[in-house]
C-alpha cells in the first residue's frame, strides 16, 4: 500500500504557483483560498502532499544539470536526432550561459515554486485548529515539520546549484523575506538549523520491515540525511570544512539513533516495484502506474533505452535515446585512458558485477542486469527471433562503447578516420542502462517502483569518504565493502574488495570512481565531482577543462534578473 501522503488524487490548489520565479510580491487571496478550501481531514493531507508531489516532479531538471554537465552520461548526436540547437552540448562542454539554459531556469523556479508552496501550508497549519479536523496538535507538528524538511531540501538543492538566493520564509509575510540573495552562509545555517530541528519534530522509524509505512514521508532519518548532504560538501558551499560533524551524523544514522535500516542482499532492491518495503530506502516518493512516476519520464530513465526497444514496450508510451554512457573507447576501438568518466570500463575494473549483466525482464515482476549493449534480441509477433533496429534508419542495433557513425557494421568491425565527439553519434553509440525495471504491459508491476531520494549506502559511503579525509583508509575500505560484496559473487571478493577484507586499494581517486558506481545515473554526479575539485579544472570524453571555476554554480537565467532587480548575476557570467 503506497503512503496516501502522495498518493492521494492532487487537487489544483490556489498555492500551486505561489513562488513562481523570483517575483516575490506576487499575491494570492490566501485567505479566501484557506476559508474555502479546508474543510476535512483529507483537504489538510491534500494541501501537505502538493509540495511533494511538486518536489518529485523537480528530479527531472536535477537529472540533467547533474548527469549531463558530468563526466559519466552524454547525449550524442543519432543519425540527425538529439541535437536540439546545441542543448544539451552545452552542458557537455560548460558552455551554458544566462540566455540558453532552459533546465537551469526550470531548477531556480522549480524550487521556489515548492518554497511557497511548504510556506503557504506551514502558515496555514499554524491558523487553523487541529481538532475540527479529527487531527491533534501533534498531527499538525508532524506535518509542519514534514514541509519545513523538505523546504530545506529546496534550499538545499538552490545552494548547490546557485549558491547565491533570497531567502523566503514566509507566504503571508513579506517582510520576513529577502528579495536579494543571501550569502552562501547564510543560506547554509539556515538549512542547517531547520533540519536539526525537524529531526526532533519527526517521527522515527521504529523497525524493520516497516518501510511502507513511512515511505513518502520524512522521518528522523531522512531529515539527518540531509544533513549529512549539507555537512559533506560544505568545504565547497561555505569554505568551511564539516567532516566531522558529517562522521557523527553518519554514525548516528547507522547506529540506529534515527530508526532501523539496512543494507539489501540485492543491488537493485532499492529500485524494484516493492522498493516500499526496502529497508535500504530512507526517503522515497511513492509512484504508481495512476498517479505520478516522474523517474519514469523523458528527462530520467524512460529515454534512457533505445527508442524501438522491444523487451520494455508500455503503455506509458515510446523510449528513446537521450542518455548513454560516456565510452570507453575511441571510434577505431582504442581504450581511451582519461581518468574520468568511461563509467563502463570504471565498472569493468572489479570482474563478475552482477549490475553488468545485460538486462532483461524474467518474468513475474523480476529483472536481472543494468545495461543494454550489443544486439538486442527478441521474440518478434510471429514467434520468431528478431533484433531492434534503428529507427528510420535499415540496420540493426549493435550497441558499443564508444560513439561514431557505425550503422550496420559487424561487431569486430571500427570505421577509419572519424573522429569521436558529440556531434558524431547513431543508434549504436553508448550503453544504455535500466536502473529502474522496465516492465512491460503484462506485468502487474510495471511502473510501480518508488522513487528512491535517499538510500542507506549514501550514508555509509558519506562517512567511508570522512574516513579516508582523515587517513583511515582502512576504516573506509571496511564500510565499503559493507555495500561492494553484494555485487559480485563470492569466489571474487578478495580481488575486488577493497584492504583489509580483500586486496583492492583505495585512494580518493578510487573513492571517487567508487561513487561513480554506486550511484550511476541518479542524479549527484556533478556534485561529487565538485567536491573532489573535479568537475572545471579536468578532462574526460570530449571534454576539456574549463578555464576557470565559475561554472561550478549555474548563472541566474535572463528572465530572473529581469524579473526582480534586486538580483545580482552569479560571479563569471554576463549581467
Amino acid at each position: 500500500m503506497k503512503s496516501k501522503l502522495i498518493q492521494y488524487a492532487f487537487v489544483l490548489l490556489a498555492l500551486t504557483m505561489g513562488c513562481a520565479c523570483t517575483d516575490l510580491d506576487e499575491t494570492l487571496y490566501s485567505s479566501v483560498a484557506t476559508k474555502n478550501f479546508y474543510n476535512t481531514k483529507s483537504d489538510i493531507e491534500r494541501a501537505v502532499a502538493r509540495p511533494f508531489e511538486h518536489a518529485f516532479a523537480t528530479i527531472k531538471e536535477r537529472q540533467v544539470l547533474q548527469e549531463l554537465t558530468a563526466d559519466q552520461l552524454i547525449t550524442p548526436t543519432r543519425d540527425g536526432w538529439w541535437d536540439d540547437g546545441g542543448r544539451w552540448r552545452r552542458y557537455h562542454y560548460h558552455t551554458w550561459n544566462a540566455e540558453d539554459g532552459t533546465d537551469i531556469l526550470y531548477l531556480w523556479n522549480g524550487q521556489y515554486q515548492g518554497i511557497g508552496q511548504c510556506n503557504y501550508v506551514i502558515e496555514d497549519l499554524e491558523s487553523l485548529d487541529p481538532a475540527k479536523f479529527g487531527l491533534t496538535e501533534s498531527d499538525f507538528n508532524d506535518y509542519k515539520a514534514q514541509c519545513r524538511t523538505l523546504r530545506a531540501m529546496f534550499y538545499l538543492t538552490l545552494l548547490d546549484a546557485f549558491r547565491n538566493c533570497p531567502l523566503v520564509v514566509s507566504f503571508n509575510d513579506k517582510t520576513e523575506n529577502t528579495d536579494y540573495q543571501v550569502a552562501p552562509k547564510e543560506l547554509f545555517t539556515f538549512i542547517e538549523n531547520e533540519l536539526k530541528d525537524c529531526v526532533n519534530k519527526l517521527a522515527r522509524k521504529e523497525s524493520l520491515g516497516t518501510q511502507a509505512l513511512v515511505q513518502g514521508k520524512w522521518t528522523q532519518a531522512g531529515a539527518a540525511a540531509l544533513l549529512v548532504r549539507l555537512y559533506l560538501n560544505a568545504e565547497v558551499y561555505i569554505g568551511e570544512e564539516r567532516y566531522d560533524d558529517c562522521a557523527r551524523l553518519c554514525q548516528n544514522i547507522l547506529d540506529g539513533v534515527y530508526g532501523p535500516y539496512e543494507v539489501s542482499d540485492r543491488w537493485d532492491a532499492a529500485f524494484d516495484w516493492d522498493n516500499n518495503t526496502c529497508d535500504e530506502v530512507i526517503f522515497g516518493y511513492p509512484a504508481s502506474s495512476g498517479y505520478s512516476y516522474w523517474h519514469y519520464s523523458g528527462d530520467v530513465y524512460w529515454y534512457a533505452v533505445p527508442s524501438q526497444v522491444k523487451d520494455s514496450k508500455c503503455k506509458a508510451g515510446e523510449h528513446n535515446v537521450k542518455y548513454a554512457a560516456s565510452p570507453s573507447y575511441d571510434v577505431d576501438g582504442t581504450l581511451y585512458n582519461y581518468k574520468l568518466g568511461m563509467p563502463i570500463q570504471n565498472f569493468r575494473k572489479y570482474p563478475g558485477d552482477e549490475r553488468m549483466k545485460l538486462y532483461r525482464n524474467l518474468g513475474n515482476s523480476k529483472r536481472e542486469g543494468m545495461f543494454l549493449f550489443g544486439y538486442l534480441e527478441y521474440v518478434d509477433d510471429n514467434g520468431k527471433t528478431a533484433r531492434v533496429r534503428a529507427p528510420e534508419r535499415s540496420y540493426d542495433l549493435y550497441i558499443r562503447d564508444a560513439v561514431g557513425n557505425f550503422q550496420g557494421m559487424a561487431p569486430d568491425t571500427w570505421p577509419q578516420g572519424q573522429t569521436s565527439n558529440l556531434m558524431n553519434g547513431d543508434h549504436n553509440s553508448g550503453w544504455h542502462f535500466v536502473k529502474y525495471p522496465m516492465y512491460t504491459d503484462a506485468d502487474a508491476h510495471q511502473l510501480e517502483s518508488d522513487y528512491t531520494e535517499i538510500r542507506l549506502p549514501e550514508i555509509i559511503y558519506s562517512l567511508a569518504e570522512c574516513k579516508l579525509r582523515s587517513g583511515d583508509a582502512s576504516g573506509a575500505g571496511k564500510l565499503l565493502n559493507s555495500v561492494r560484496k553484494r555485487n559480485y559473487p563470492s569466489e571474487n571478493l578478495n580481488e575486488v574488495l577493497y584492504l583489509p577484507d580483500g586486496r583492492a586499494k583505495l585512494d580518493m581517486e578510487e573513492m571517487l570512481a567508487e561513487w561513480g558506481r554506486e550511484y550511476f545515473a541518479e542524479g549527484r554526479r556533478r556534485t561529487d565531482l565538485i567536491r573532489f575539485g573535479k568537475f572545471s579544472t579536468s578532462s574526460w570524453w570530449d571534454k576539456t577543462p574549463d578555464a576557470d571555476h565559475h561554472t561550478d554554480i549555474f548563472p541566474l537565467m535572463r528572465n530572473v534578473l529581469n524579473a526582480n532587480p534586486a538580483l545580482k548575476q552569479n560571479p563569471g557570467y554576463n549581467d
